[in-house]
């Protein structure tokens, strides 16, 4: 009905906002501060809503976007996009793409990407080849593609209390954890560490 609802845990309806530009939410965050919402609202544009002003803003692309994530301070968005990019967008002010990561592999599933490391140093995705894809933030070089599944990945989930744990879900049917010191070898300044050690996933 091109509405996007805010609920209490007991059910109750709280706001509820009617968009003219929304054709279909597929992907929806809020910010940490609760003051923005962000949704896809049509195949290649994810807007930005100020619940307290009511103004709107909008991130385009040109493919189509089938998913996003936002940073942990609520600064930065990864945009997953049809043509098997992942692009990193700065949304403080205006919108600005700022990276793009690539190598994965996109052409039938939703998949999804997150922040992850320690100060979200890192980028890792899902892919359709059955491996879980990881690059550095800020130079945007693949630093590993880890084997394990036997189909395809559709979601990565970043340990928010152990920066050094990965967790992945697959059509496979299963869900593995995985130990990700081996970063600090290739990238030890991006960590406070320097243990060197290698990445694993134990299954689920």
């Amino acid at each position: 009905d091109r509405s996007i609802c805010m609920w209490e845990l007991d059910g109750n309806e709280v706001e509820s906002w009617k968009g003219q530009k929304t054709l279909k939410i597929s992907d929806l965050e809020i910010t940490g501060d609760g003051k923005h919402i962000l949704s896809i609202c049509k195949e290649n544009a994810i807007l930005f809503f100020n619940k307290e002003t009511k103004d709107e803003r909008f991130i385009e692309e040109d493919q189509i976007i089938t998913s996003f994530s936002l940073s942990k301070d609520s600064r930065f968005l990864l945009v997953n996009l049809l043509n098997q990019e992942i692009h990193l967008w700065n949304i403080q002010g205006d919108p600005k793409l700022v990276g793009k990561y690539k190598s994965h592999r996109r052409s039938r599933f939703v998949i999804r990407s997150c922040f992850g490391g320690v100060k979200q140093s890192f980028i890792s995705s899902g892919s359709e080849d059955s491996q879980v894809y990881i690059w550095h933030r800020n130079s945007g070089d693949l630093v590993d593609a880890l084997p394990g599944h036997s189909g395809a990945v559709n979601c990565v989930s970043w340990n928010p209390a152990n920066p050094h744990m990965l967790a992945s879900a697959s059509d496979d049917r299963t869900v593995r954890i995985w130990g990700l010191k081996c970063l600090d070898v290739k990238y030890p300044n991006a960590y406070s560490n320097g243990n060197n050690h290698h990445c694993n996933g134990g299954e689920l």
